[in-house]
């Protein structure tokens, strides 16, 4: 597994302004991540945590400071260059699946391919062998509503791999799955961290499943401490 860095933040800053109030919710954060590491981070409601995801995702930029995901500094990108960005090298799993429910485990999971201009054959074979990772070679040919909640959340975590990011960012992946389900999800995602030599950021309010991951840090004052 290699062990180079894939995200670098230096000094992050980042406020919002309401009416004549400015609210500060990120203020001087540093983070450095390496390939195949996992890493969850806790806080509270309102912490910053979710700023965080959409500033690594390339959603939004911050008022200062850089974001260098595999050497490359995205707040320096223009809007079309951060959407080519994040499509090729950034994957996200939510809460909520967001599966296309008129469309098959195989068809979601061949989604990001055929948008990114692969072959349909060759969008079908990568889909079904991600589909075989993720233990679901049985499911390819199900809809989202014939599938359980943790089938559905294996394959928004398929999708969210396959077009082999470099880093995948995730919202509270477990927040609809039961306990053991739950546990079972940050089980696969330590396996595919390995096998994919992947990145994961993992925001979540659970600190026993945040445990289960290779790094817990904390996100407070808007900046990141590891305890």
């Amino acid at each position: 597994m290699n062990n180079h860095v894939v995200v670098k933040c230096e000094h992050l800053t980042k406020s919002y302004q309401d009416g004549d109030v400015q609210l500060d919710i990120l203020n001087d954060l540093n983070l450095e991540l390496e390939a195949g590491t996992t890493l969850a981070i806790v806080g509270s409601s309102g912490s910053g945590k979710s700023t965080l995801l959409h500033l690594l995702g390339t959603l939004d930029k911050p008022n200062h400071g850089s974001i260098k995901i595999k050497d490359t500094d995205t707040t320096q990108l223009n809007r079309k260059q951060q959407a080519d960005f994040r499509n090729k090298h950034i994957g996200f799993i939510y809460q909520f699946h967001h599966l296309l429910m008129e469309f098959s485990a195989l068809e979601n999971v061949m989604l990001p391919l055929l948008i990114a201009g692969v072959s349909k054959s060759d969008a079908k074979k990568q889909a079904i062998a991600m589909l075989e990772n993720v233990g679901l070679s049985h499911r390819v040919s199900h809809k989202p509503d014939q599938l359980s909640g943790g089938e559905r959340q294996r394959v928004a975590i398929a999708r969210a791999l396959i077009t082999k990011p470099a880093l995948v960012l995730a919202d509270e992946p477990t927040g609809n799955l039961d306990k053991d389900n739950g546990e079972k999800i940050y089980e696969l995602i330590n396996q595919l961290k390995v096998s994919h030599n992947t990145a994961f950021v993992v925001v979540t309010h659970d600190l026993a499943l945040a445990a289960k991951l290779d790094k817990t840090m904390f996100i407070k004052d808007g900046k990141l401490a590891s305890e």
